[in-house]
């Protein structure tokens, strides 16, 4: 197998990419920065105040935060929620970021109890929710549930589901790293669906493809309290501009664009599932995103992608997720600007040859 060196300098050799917005590099990242950036000062003022009253506006909240991580900006938020309410429970999909890509952070550094709930496989259900009897101090429901392919409720779940929060005293806290492919599946803007929540997160290196970095928004009172939780975490840097900057020129780019996305999502995914070997999750998807259960073991798959970026120059994930089955792997496939350089005809021919069909 080749060691993570080759195979960086094989992606550097590549053009073009099947997934997301293409293959970043130095020179296009820093373009996403304007010249004339206002910079910033340990997060005060520059363009990380315009970032973050543009959040406001999109999302229709009073205040906002610009954060470097999500993983930070969800564990303050969340903090502050607890700590108002003299609650420590937070209840969360079993597949929540928090729980599976955190070490346990929100536990070991901030005291708080993690409940899933629900099935690993589906969404959450009010069902679910009924079952549970503890006064909870926050609802924390990720829209599009990344790790089940993208998946997110009906529209009149999603609004019950946060009434059963509110009805118990509990925060509504929205995961939004990919709200904006949420919106465009919903059909509403992002603040028509934060207008549900009391706060929430949103990522620009995701669906935007920005450099790292995210904002929480909510109520003026929560965000200053995770302001501060920001710099004991060790989160107001010196300068926090070239993120920000870049954030908010991609912002006003890509986000028109997610509901043209949704559409080739939705084409592409008709054309794979013709492809015998092949399983569309959830089929037709639900926002510019999909899992994709692929006929093919560990070793084949890798190879042919290689063959792929060697021949082609077209660069695609060069490992997948494993499944219970051994012969059968699962790839997370997103829909941005360097997919729309594809016919859904080539994606699903590209794909067939990666099973070997």
């Amino acid at each position: 197998m080749p060691d993570h060196e080759e195979l960086r300098a094989l992606r550097q050799r590549c053009t073009r990419s099947v997934q997301g917005h293409g293959l970043p590099t130095v020179a296009s990242m820093l373009g996403t920065v304007p010249p004339d950036t206002a910079m910033d000062s340990y997060g005060e003022g520059g363009v990380v105040a315009a970032l973050e009253a543009e959040i406001c506006r999109v999302l229709g909240k009073p205040a906002a935060a610009f954060f470097p991580s999500g993983v930070m900006g969800q564990q303050a938020v969340l903090r502050v929620h607890a700590d108002g309410r003299n609650r420590r429970t937070i209840i969360f999909h079993p597949m929540c970021h928090l729980e599976r890509h955190e070490e346990q952070a929100y536990q070991r550094l901030h005291g708080l109890v993690g409940r899933p709930v629900g099935h690993r496989d589906r969404l959450i259900t009010m069902d679910d929710l009924k079952d549970i009897a503890e006064p909870p101090a926050a609802l924390l429901l990720e829209l599009p549930q990344r790790d089940i392919g993208g998946q997110q409720p009906d529209w009149d779940d999603l609004a019950a589901q946060v009434g059963w929060a509110r009805e118990r005293g509990a925060a509504a806290h929205m995961d939004g790293a990919r709200l904006w492919e949420s919106s465009a599946g919903y059909g509403r803007s992002p603040a028509e669906i934060s207008a549900l929540f009391d706060t929430v997160y949103v990522s620009f290196y995701k669906g935007i493809g920005a450099l790292p970095g995210c904002c929480v928004a909510g109520p003026q009172d929560i965000v200053d309290q995770a302001r501060e939780w920001r710099r004991r975490m060790g989160g107001t840097l010196y300068g926090l501009w070239p993120n920000a900057a870049s954030a908010l020129s991609l912002l006003a780019e890509r986000l028109p664009k997610f509901p043209r996305y949704l559409d080739h999502a939705r084409a592409i995914a008709a054309a794979l599932s013709a492809v015998p070997g092949i399983t569309v999750i959830p089929d037709p998807p639900q926002v510019p995103m999909m899992h994709l259960l692929l006929q093919v073991s560990t070793e084949d798959y890798a190879k042919a992608a290689r063959r792929l970026a060697e021949d082609q120059g077209i660069w695609v994930t060069q490992s997948c997720m494993p499944t219970a089955d051994p012969a059968v792997q699962r790839l997370e496939f997103s829909v941005g600007d360097a997919t729309l350089e594809f016919t859904p005809a080539a994606v699903a021919e590209i794909f067939a040859g990666l099973i070997g069909r």
